[in-house]
């Protein structure tokens, strides 16, 4: 497989992954959004000040409002995300 091919596999794979845990196995609670995030992405969590980010990342991300993010919504997400990454280096230049 390509690197891309198997990057969104590893998407689908770290979502299955904790939306697993608990509940709707098609979506992540919050808690299991949490995890996610506290274990995938420890530098984002460990950056962030506010202690309830998770509450408004996660009501960001529940764009219908179901209380559960489902890929769909999560996609979205780990696309913003790359985004920001990608400005970020793009910005501090090269070494």
């Amino acid at each position: 497989m390509s690197e891309l091919e198997t990057a969104m596999g590893m998407i689908i794979d770290v979502f299955d992954k904790y939306s697993r845990a608990e509940g709707n196995k098609q979506t992540l609670t919050k808690g299991e959004l949490k995890t996610l995030l506290e274990k995938e992405l420890p530098n984002f969590l460990s950056s962030v000040k506010d202690k309830e980010a998770v509450d408004k990342l996660f009501k960001g991300l529940d764009e219908n409002g179901d209380s559960e993010v489902d890929f769909n919504e999560f996609v979205i997400f780990v696309a913003a995300m790359t985004c920001c990454c990608h400005k970020y280096f793009e910005q501090k230049g090269p070494k």
